[in-house]
This record gives C-alpha cells, structure tokens and sequence, in this order.
C-alpha cells in the first residue's frame, strides 16, 4: 500500500521558461541513468533480495526515487509551459513539440526513448547492488553535468538536492552490500549457487 503526500520532496517554483534546458534536465525523467530506471530498477530489485532490511532499504529508496522523477517532471513542465512558438523554434524544442507538444514524456537528452533495458535484475544481491552503486554514482554524474548548464538559481536548487540524494543513496547501498557480504560464506560470491565452492573430486567445502 502507498501513502502519498501531495506536495513535491523538495518545492520547484520555476519563473522563467527555457526550452534548451529542459531538453537537458528530461534525461533524468526517462534516460539511461535517470530516476524512472532507479526505481524500476530498486522495486524490482527487491522481490529476489534474500535479507529483509535490504530488501526494505531498496523498497525505500526505489519509493523515493518516484519522488524525484515527480520533482524532474516539475522542473521540465516549469520550463516548457507558456512557451510561445518563437522561442520553441529558437531552443531547438520543435521536434519534441511535433510528438509531445509540451507533455512531459520519458526519454533521454539525446531523444531516445526511455526502455526496460537500461536497468538490470539479476536477482544475485552482490551484483545488484554493485549495480545500484553504480547507477547512483551515474545519476550524481548527469546532475553534475546538469549543474554545469544551470544559471536560474530556481532550477539549480532542486538539482543540488537530486544530486545530494544520489550521494546518500549510494552510501546506502554501499552499507546494504556490506550486510550482504557478511552473511555470504566467506568464499561464497554466488549466493544461489553454494555448489560452487565444494571441490569436484570429493565435494567437500
């Protein structure tokens, strides 16, 4: 069951349109390091998690995740809304505006549309959690990349709080690790497969 507050992690009062930076920030909506793959990824992630407060942890942090794509969603709509058609052309926004007009839809900056294949479910908790590291220090990346084009000190605000998000993010996952690999057999990095470790002569450990 989910209980869902009305009002955005962190508030997005964006007073000027920019259609060009929109383009950038949607990356984070439906790109390949953005936060609809994170939670997908940690949602699902969760289900095959053999160790309870991991699996709670990625169903916290893949919860939260929905949050920031609700607060990039708000960061794209606050660009683009009032746009008038001069300044669609201009940005460079006409051919997203031909298929979305100024909707918010999931794909990267390069335009790519936003696919399943982006994120991983092994269902091995080493391996899924060196790729949530991973995804979150790419995340931390794009922000950075972000913040890199971001003058409007409204915009730059919520970037910096995603981006502080990721950090904290990956520190967790980096503690969830740690507990996965304390409880695996100290030769045992394939967590479903113990028959590995056993000698092929005699099977002994």
């Amino acid at each position: 069951m989910w209980s869902y507050e009305k009002r955005l992690e962190f508030p997005v009062n964006i007073k000027e349109p920019n259609a060009m930076l929109a383009q950038a920030v949607i990356s984070q909506y439906g790109g390949p390091d953005g936060e609809m793959g994170a939670s997908m990824r940690y949602l699902s992630q969760r289900y095959s998690m053999p160790y309870r407060e991991v699996a709670g942890l990625l169903t916290d942090i893949g919860t939260e995740e929905l949050a920031h794509l609700e607060i990039v969603a708000a960061i794209v709509h606050q660009l683009t809304r009032n746009l008038s058609m001069e300044e669609i052309e201009k940005c460079g926004f006409a051919n997203y505006y031909v298929d979305h007009t100024v909707g918010v839809w999931p794909q990267a900056a390069s335009g790519f549309p936003f696919t399943a294949a982006q994120f991983q479910v092994t269902g091995d908790p080493i391996a899924d959690l060196m790729e949530d590291m991973a995804a979150e220090q790419k995340a931390r990346i794009t922000y950075d990349n972000i913040l890199r084009l971001v003058k409007d000190p409204d915009v730059c605000e919520p970037i910096k709080f995603l981006r502080m998000r990721e950090i904290v993010h990956f520190q967790r996952f980096g503690e969830a690790l740690r507990i996965v690999q304390d409880r695996l057999d100290s030769r045992n990095f394939y967590a479903f497969n113990p028959a590995f470790d056993k000698c092929e002569d005699c099977g002994c450990d």
